[in-house]
């Protein structure tokens, strides 16, 4: 089976989020797919797990409707196959025979909701705006750490370990004297790694480096 893609039109661009649904029923497929389209969102259906598996994903903010009973792996067990694949994605649950265990399952394996048949359009719509924007966040912060990485890794030597002895809240008087320099050297190269990692301030520079796991093991 084909997936059905509808988008806002040719315009549409391809940064744009993606609501992936995966429903065995067709109707419920095509009702959804009209909903998600009324409002501008570009979506993808399928009636089955490996079928949304098998589909070519684009890298952009997404979250998945996601039935609870399926042919094959349920909704829920689907759920945990993504996570131990390390598969990302938002999950909104929809379900018409829901209750209290499945529920908790879902949402302590990271659910954004729990949606129970007949669910009124806007509690849907809501909890896929907020999983898209889960997704967002997610997605901001690795492209921020990444970004530090790349930072990190145009540091010198000295530069690196500098960096850490200041995370690990020594003095420019401290940190000189630790690796026999002058306070002087150490306020040069503390300036030029700051620089480098784009760190306004000390607390800056002393965050990046707790985002990167960067530790000291300066003597006090």
């Amino acid at each position: 089976m084909t997936p059905l893609k509808l988008s806002a039109g040719a315009a549409a661009s391809v940064e744009e989020p993606i609501v992936f649904v995966v429903d065995d029923d067709a109707p419920t497929r095509q009702a959804l797919a009209r909903l998600f389209y009324s409002v501008r969102l570009r979506v993808e259906v399928f009636a089955s797990a490996q079928e949304f598996l098998k589909s070519g994903r684009p890298d952009v903010p997404s979250c998945l409707v996601l039935d609870v009973r399926l042919p094959g792996v349920s909704g829920l067990d689907f759920q945990a196959e993504l996570m131990n694949a390390d598969i990302r994605i938002p999950v909104v649950f929809i379900t018409g025979h829901g209750d209290v265990p499945m529920t908790v399952r879902a949402m302590k394996a990271g659910a954004v909701d729990f949606l129970i048949k007949p669910f009124r359009d806007q509690d849907l719509l809501d909890a896929v705006a907020s999983a898209i924007q889960r997704d967002q966040a997610r997605r901001d912060a690795e492209k921020r750490i990444a970004d530090m990485k790349t930072c990190f890794a145009s540091l010198t030597s000295r530069e690196r370990e500098i960096m850490a002895l200041v995370a690990g809240g020594l003095l420019s008087k401290q940190i000189a004297a630790q690796i026999d320099v002058s306070e002087i050297t150490v306020k040069v190269h503390r300036s030029h790694l700051m620089k480098k990692m784009g760190a306004r301030s000390v607390a800056d520079l002393v965050r990046m480096a707790e985002a990167l796991g960067i530790t000291s093991g300066a003597r006090r």
